[in-house]
């Protein structure tokens, strides 16, 4: 097969290896060398019997699933029935509920300072410095640029300001 189907159809030899070996790893075809020769084969059978096994095991994963769940759940009812309901109890789910307002309120405040963090105030002046440095050094390549025209090219800068769209106040930041 590995030599007929390329001679026959004029697919590439390789092509031919790869999708064998794909078949193969997926169980779709069989394969045996005899002597010097690669034998493949399949039968209907054998890829339906494959796929009942698979579907067999998935049936038992699901039943031991559905087992733990219904043991999981009778052991949250176990539990939620010998709670006691008590004073303490209730007096401590009050107190929780207070501590979790309050978490909440102050991470409401915490956030509305954010704004002010030093920390974030720092990284956005470096940045912004960056941006400026950044900006400049354009600016720079722009003047080079124009100087480099006008003295090749007897561009004067107004006549190239005016060709790029660059406006007579433009200068460094």
């Amino acid at each position: 097969m590995e030599k007929f189907v390329p001679k026959a159809t004029g697919i590439v030899t390789q092509s031919v290896k790869e999708v064998l070996q794909s078949l193969i790893d997926d169980r779709l075809v069989n394969a045996e060398k005899i002597g010097t020769s690669n034998y493949f084969w399949s039968f209907p059978s054998t890829a339906m019997q494959s796929r009942q096994n698979t579907r067999n095991a998935l049936k038992e994963e699901l039943k031991r699933a559905q087992e733990l769940r219904i043991k999981s759940e009778g052991q949250l009812n176990e539990a939620a029935a010998m709670r006691e309901e008590s004073k303490e109890r209730d007096e401590l789910l009050e107190k929780y509920q207070e501590l979790d307002k309050k978490k909440q309120e102050a991470a409401g405040k915490l956030e509305m300072h954010r704004a002010n963090d030093p920390k974030l105030l720092a990284q956005k002046r470096t940045e912004a410095e960056k941006a400026k440095q950044a900006a400049n050094r354009w600016t720079d390549n722009i003047f080079t640029l124009q100087s480099y025209c006008a003295n090749n090219f007897s561009i004067e800068r107004s006549q190239f300001n005016e060709q790029f769209s660059i406006p007579e106040d433009f200068d460094y930041i």
